[in-house]
């Protein structure tokens, strides 16, 4: 049983300003001296860098679709283990899912998996009494979803915000909180959204900061937590990272890619690592001049190479580092920023050639949930292995002919690649559903280091 108390934010639509008002209330919460748990429904990785920033922990991520819904609650319970308050930023808009006609990974289903109250951001510019046809909507449309309170985001003066108040009041839903236009408080995106918080962390906290402050001044902080105390008491087991019947991989270093070119990992994933006996080694790409000493597997998660392509081509000590450990045969996991990498180039700048492919941008973005089949045997999945992914890019690579793939992804066609110790794909998986591929991964990594 859990009894944290947790509350869902959640917009009509994308851009109403939901990472705004929810990474807002993390900072606000935590300097009242709670413990916040910050969460995030879907796939993403950026918004959860922005919650780590604000809450002083962990951002996670609950998917039903890459988890499935079983383990929805079972994530939620670690994350939010000793924390007074639990905040779940939702995605996209309040019932929008995998599919256009169903609620499977929506927020609105992630929100029921908790058994969680539901505050709904509504963009008001532009709108008085539409507000209240938008909100009573919003409300009626799902009857087992409890819409608790309402926070009008991009109000234009007092006038308007007594006319948003009064069209609402006849619902009876709360309005907790009222947050005037401010560009002070906007964070820089560009082509994937938000610039991630490891690439400006000190502006991006002075930023959170400062968006506390506002928060805490615009919405009713105590109805807020009032509202979060009234969800249900969730039965659910808290998901562990440690391998069943204590089975463990002992004396493996897995060196695992970060610093602003590479901040795009899983959480539950790095735990699975060490819940199996790893020591998990950090290192930045573009300024680490080798592998950190000892390692034994080397895990390239996702990013923004691109963005620092001129860095990470600079460094050549650190591909030959790269190309000297794969030349051996060792274990090397990429997932799409560490898949470009891995190529002969990216945009005409050369990266490892650890793959023989080249990379490079272009103007389409290729989005959305996969199931993939494993098309080889490979260190981190056997053949036929069945995973669910999510891919968000906009490169492509062009392999040379006869390169193996890593998935088959159910009739869209194959992608990735798997060389000698190398599995590299642009699909991001959550090892948390398949905890056998983290584990798979460092047993490879064991036969390597004695020369099986």
């Amino acid at each position: 049983m859990v009894g944290t108390p947790r509350i869902v934010v959640a917009g009509t639509h994308s851009g109403v300003g939901k990472t705004t008002i929810a990474s807002g209330l993390m900072a606000a919460l935590s300097s009242r001296g709670l413990r916040v748990a910050p969460f995030k429904v879907g796939p993403d990785f950026i918004d959860p860098s922005y919650h780590s920033l604000a809450a002083g922990r962990p951002g996670r991520n609950l998917d039903a679709f890459l988890s499935g819904p079983d383990l929805v609650g079972p994530l939620f319970a670690h994350g939010a283990r000793d924390a007074n308050v639990a905040v779940i930023e939702g995605v996209m808009g309040l019932f929008d899912g995998k599919g256009g006609g169903g609620e499977l990974a929506s927020t609105a289903h992630v929100a029921k998996l908790l058994d969680a109250p539901v505050v709904l951001v509504v963009d008001g510019s532009a709108m008085a009494r539409s507000a209240a046809a938008m909100v009573h909507g919003y409300a009626t449309f799902d009857p087992d979803l409890r819409l608790a309170g309402v926070v009008l985001n991009r109000v234009g003066s007092d006038r308007h915000e007594q006319m948003l108040r009064e069209a609402l009041a006849p619902l009876g839903i709360p309005v907790l909180g009222v947050l005037r236009r401010d560009d002070a408080v906007r964070t820089p995106d560009r082509h994937l959204g938000l610039v991630p918080a490891a690439e400006r962390r000190a502006e991006a906290g002075r930023s959170l900061d400062a968006l506390g402050d506002v928060v805490a001044r615009s919405l009713d902080l105590d109805a807020v937590l009032k509202v979060a105390s009234s969800a249900g008491r969730l039965h659910a087991k808290a998901w562990s990272p440690e391998a069943p019947g204590g089975e463990r991989t002992e004396g493996v270093r897995v060196a695992v890619a970060a610093g602003p070119s590479f901040s795009f990992l899983y959480r539950e994933n790095v735990e699975l690592l060490e819940g199996a006996g790893a020591e998990v080694a950090y290192f930045d790409p573009t300024s680490d001049d080798a592998l950190p000493a000892g390692t034994d597997a080397l895990y390239l998660g996702g990013g923004f190479p691109e963005t620092y392509a001129e860095a990470l081509s600079a460094n050549e000590p650190m591909k030959e580092s790269v190309r000297r450990f794969a030349a051996e045969g060792r274990p090397v996991v990429a997932e799409c920023g560490g898949l470009l990498y891995l190529a002969r180039e990216l945009d005409g700048k050369p990266m490892c050639g650890v793959l023989d492919a080249t990379a490079h941008m272009t103007g389409r973005l290729k989005l959305g949930y996969r199931e993939a089949r494993a098309v080889a045997d490979s260190p981190l999945a056997e053949t036929d292995t069945l995973v669910r992914g999510h891919e968000f890019h906009y490169s492509a690579t062009e392999p040379t002919a006869g390169e193996t793939p890593a998935w088959d992804l159910a009739g869209r066609g194959t992608e990735g690649f798997v060389a000698g110790g190398v599995h590299a794909s642009y699909l991001h998986t959550h090892w948390a559903s398949t905890p056998g591929l983290p584990r798979r991964f460092l047993r490879a990594a064991e036969r390597a280091e004695v020369g099986v």
